[in-house]
């Protein structure tokens, strides 16, 4: 389980994530939504200790982020930034193994060329293995960086906005792909999310945030109401239910 207690972030006076306090429950997806600003991504950066916090504890099992060796961390928690420039040309197989560094390296074994291999036919990136980053449309690459990421291994998958430049087919592509990985790997994936319909409809967990706090948070289907959603993002928003706890969200 991962634990934020009193978790806060401020740049000079800017307080841009404000004594947040949760606990994200392992196995499953859990999406953070809410409008730009709300201090989304970077709560999910602190937690991933990409960003120091300015104050409170995050813990991933106990551990104590701040504390944990770099490598032990990085044995438990992966995580998928906004903004993946990589200045070398790299094939999508060269990306994929820099997953496994954690455990070995750079020096690469039988097992973890078994566990390249089965992330890049996870993300069916097989065909492309030997094609550059640089030859790949946006989808291509985006998949390519979350076999990296499941090819670390980790029992917690962290991404943010890894819907960006993708259309809707590959968007819903994505969000499939992480589903397999909460119901067959059994990874606790945790998402920062703007399309609130994918968050409704793919996510067992949602997690509301707005003016650097968490508003409201709970199952899908809790998180899923027009009054919630217009204390969010203050606009009036129609919900229709689809297959039971599953909605679909329009705007008015």
């Amino acid at each position: 389980m991962i634990r934020a207690q009193n978790v806060s972030k401020a740049y000079g006076e800017a307080l841009v994530v404000d004594g947040v306090s949760l606990e994200l429950p392992a196995h499953g997806i859990t999406s953070i939504i809410g409008p730009n600003g709300a201090g989304k991504s970077t709560f999910l950066s602190m937690v991933s200790r990409l960003m120091p916090m300015s104050a409170g504890t995050v813990t991933v099992d106990g551990l104590d982020v701040t504390r944990t060796p770099s490598d032990v961390l990085a044995r438990r928690l992966s995580i998928l930034r906004q903004d993946n420039h990589i200045a070398a040309r790299l094939t999508v197989a060269d990306l994929v193994a820099f997953g496994r560094f954690p455990h070995s390296r750079g020096r690469l074994t039988v097992a973890d060329k078994e566990h390249i291999d089965r992330a890049i036919g996870y993300l069916d990136l097989t065909d492309l293995a030997g094609r550059f980053l640089d030859e790949l449309s946006g989808g291509q690459r985006q998949r390519a960086f979350v076999a990296m990421v499941l090819c670390q291994d980790t029992d917690y998958v962290l991404l943010d906005e890894p819907l960006n430049n993708l259309d809707m087919k590959h968007a819903m592509g994505m969000m499939k792909i992480m589903r397999r990985a909460a119901d067959e790997l059994g990874k606790t994936v945790v998402l920062v999310l703007h399309d609130i319909n994918f968050a409704s409809w793919y996510s067992d967990w949602i997690v509301a945030m707005k003016d650097g706090k968490v508003r409201h948070q709970g199952p899908a289907s809790q998180i899923m109401r027009p009054e919630i959603l217009a204390d969010i993002y203050d606009m009036d928003i129609k919900v229709h239910e689809i297959g039971g706890r599953r909605v679909s969200v329009f705007y008015e």
